[in-house]
């Protein structure tokens, strides 16, 4: 007997909550619904997944349908829409991902700069004498004020302010000496 009803009428039952009338109603048109689907994104997966997205909103939409039309003209709105709105999602997330390849390039560029310069300053440590390497270990390494180096190296705060003025002139000799070559 349901099966000579209009799809109109199944759909105003199923708009009330009937599951056997929307059951009717999807096995009717669940291929309609994906045929139109494969053919507005050209791609079987996405037709898929949205004509599953479809099926799954159906019993909320339905509420609106008012019957002024056809059933299937106010389905037909329903997939056009759908895949309008998929498309919108596609092109803010291809928005949003615009730039961040070129951004993490320019980071990795970054992280290679900072681990080269760390390791240049390594390696102009090493050559520095151990006293002016312990002074700057302290300094710059545990971030200590020259007032407390001065006080961890038993030294007074000028002689510590005097050997990071040295340390700086040699790292600046090192780096002039090595760009020179």
């Amino acid at each position: 007997m349901l099966m000579d009803t209009s799809d109109e009428q199944l759909a105003s039952a199923a708009a009330t909550g009937d599951r056997v009338a929307f059951t009717l109603l999807l096995q009717r048109h669940y291929d309609r619904v994906f045929g139109l689907s494969f053919r507005l994104t050209g791609n079987r997966a996405e037709a898929e997944d949205l004509t599953q997205d479809i099926c799954a909103a159906l019993p909320v939409k339905l509420r609106n349908w008012r019957g002024d039309a056809r059933f299937t003209t106010w389905l037909y709105r329903v997939v056009v829409n759908a895949t309008h709105d998929l498309r919108r999602r596609q092109a803010t997330r291809a928005k949003a991902s615009n730039g961040w390849g070129d951004w993490e390039l320019a980071r990795q560029d970054e992280i290679v700069t900072e681990r080269e310069a760390m390791d240049w300053l390594t390696g102009a440590m090493a050559r520095l004498s151990p006293e002016l390497r312990d002074t700057v270990a302290l300094v710059l390494g545990e971030e200590m004020t020259q007032g407390e180096a001065a006080v961890v190296l038993g030294l007074s705060e000028g002689t510590v302010a005097w050997r990071m003025s040295e340390v700086k002139k040699k790292l600046r000799a090192m780096a002039a000496a090595e760009t020179k070559i």
